[in-house]
């Protein structure tokens, strides 16, 4: 039994150093490449003959940021004659009427702007832009969630690069205007910007497949009928496209330059919500596109292969959580037995991915100032914190990643806008926020328990090997668990019976 634990916790160690060498390469392209992409210039642009272009906003119950959201689309400094706004709103509440309301505010200005209302969310997210298709006048099609807040240049820095036949999608980094709200903002905008930076930049840069991240960028239209249109049978139909798109021949182009600014989660269930969308739909495409990937004639070796880790990353989490798990046992045969002492050194490859991964993240890290010595320190303190938190996830979304796989199929969870900057907003009385403890939020603060209890007993026994890993899960799973459990206090209208409701 001892052999098989051992195995199987030096298996998963493996696949995280696997999955930071991939990350390091990145980092590296993207470092490579950093002269020519700031000598890049936006092609020539002749606002006269500005192409037209339909603006689509896929909603669903946002009563706090629709007005907002519309509100902001209408300042695009571009031709009012060649671009038209669908409202694609499938909510259940009173947004709809917010909507009616704004919509036909806006188009007494001159404005072409369609409220499109869906009586049922078929296909959800997905189904809502495939059906409004249909009605779509534009050539290109730009996409923003609710909680987006793009600049008024938005589509004069971005429709000019199509001029190139090729292109069929051109994609923008987030900016985030909520990132000093919290830790937890914080440490979501660590973990984005290094997304934003180093895998679309560094992906773009080595000509590998990159994704449309489902708001922010604009697509060709024949681009998305020529790929097969948009799919709902993943939660993430943006990357389920965008392969199916790049397999087709389409290039896309990704502007680290331009930004779309947005609201990041507040509420750890808005969070999680989130991640298990992102996670589980990478999985689900994983499923879908992985071997098609694999077995596509023409395709380089090292586009198969980036491209194939590209939509297994997800799994990252799964491996992270059978290291956790299978380290308390591992713990307990090195204080029992001797014979296994050479085999433990595979340990060590975790000291080495966290280096990789820590290069990875400081290439992309944006706060970095003129003093070099201070900008690390902060740095190191925030990678320590967002690689705690992660771990703090890695139950929920390991779930994700397994319901992925098997083909458990669950309905599209939005996640909650709030309408926030970075002022300390009071934002307790969102209706839209959860008030129920699910068992893994349950199971997360047993786990900040078990690995609490190994590390006293490792620093009890006088090994200290696992001691900071132990620490940094025992924070990282409390944390989470708290999270959740402050955020059920602030839910006043909560029942008892509401609070401790066992349902995952």
């Amino acid at each position: 039994m001892s052999i098989i634990i051992i195995s199987l916790y030096g298996l998963a160690l493996l696949l995280i150093f696997f999955y930071s060498v991939l990350q390091l390469s990145l980092a590296i392209s993207y470092w490579r490449s950093k002269d020519k992409r700031d000598k890049e210039k936006r092609p020539d642009f002749d606002l006269n003959n500005a192409p037209f272009v339909t603006i689509q906003l896929p909603v669903f119950n946002e009563l706090y940021v629709i007005e907002r959201l519309i509100d902001t689309v209408i300042k695009f400094d571009y031709p009012r004659d060649r671009f038209e706004i669908q409202v694609l709103d499938d909510s259940t509440d009173e947004t709809i009427d917010v909507i009616a309301k704004k919509v036909a505010e806006v188009r007494a200005t001159g404005i072409d702007i369609h409220h499109i209302h869906r009586t049922n969310r078929k296909g959800y997210k997905a189904g809502a832009l495939a059906e409004s298709m249909v009605f779509a006048k534009g050539e290109f099609i730009a996409i923003f969630d609710a909680d987006f807040l793009p600049n008024p240049n938005f589509l004069k820095e971005t429709i000019p690069f199509f001029i190139d036949p090729k292109i069929g999608v051109v994609q923008t980094r987030w900016s985030h205007i909520n990132k000093k709200y919290s830790l937890l903002t914080e440490l979501q905008a660590f973990g984005l910007n290094a997304h934003f930076t180093i895998e679309q930049a560094g992906r773009n840069a080595a000509g590998h497949y990159i994704n449309f991240n489902g708001t922010g960028g604009v697509w060709r239209k024949t681009t998305i009928e020529d790929a097969g249109g948009w799919q709902h049978d993943t939660l993430t139909e943006d990357l389920d496209l965008s392969y199916r798109a790049q397999m087709k021949g389409w290039k896309f182009k990704y502007l680290e330059n331009v930004t779309a600014p947005a609201e990041l989660p507040v509420a750890m269930s808005a969070l999680k919500n989130q991640q298990f969308r992102w996670t589980k739909g990478g999985a689900e495409c994983f499923r879908k596109m992985g071997m098609r990937l694999i077995t596509a004639k023409g395709l380089k070796f090292a586009d198969r292969v980036h491209g194939v880790a590209h939509l297994f990353n997800s799994s990252v989490f799964v491996f992270i959580f059978l290291t956790a798990l299978f380290s308390v046992p591992v713990l307990l045969i090195k204080y029992f037995s001797d014979e296994y002492d050479n085999v433990m050194k595979i340990g060590s490859i975790f000291i080495l991915s966290t280096i990789f991964l820590m290069f990875y993240y400081w290439i992309s890290y944006r706060d970095k100032t003129e003093n070099s010595f201070l900008s690390f320190f902060k740095f190191f303190g925030r990678f320590i914190q967002f690689l705690t938190v992660s771990m703090g996830l890695s139950l929920h979304n390991t779930i994700a990643v397994l319901e992925g796989y098997s083909g458990v199929k669950s309905s599209f969870v939005r996640t909650p806008k709030f309408n926030l900057s970075s002022v300390k907003q009071d934002w307790k009385e969102n209706k839209y926020v959860e008030s129920k403890v699910s068992l893994v939020t349950i199971l997360e603060g047993l786990l900040s328990v078990l690995f609490f209890s190994a590390l006293v007993f490792g620093i009890w026994v006088g090994d200290y090997g696992l001691v900071p890993f132990h620490a940094m899960l025992s924070t990282g799973f409390g944390l989470v668990f708290f999270y959740s459990l402050g955020q059920m206090r602030w839910k006043s209208k909560a029942t008892q019976s509401e609070v401790f409701d066992q349902a995952a």
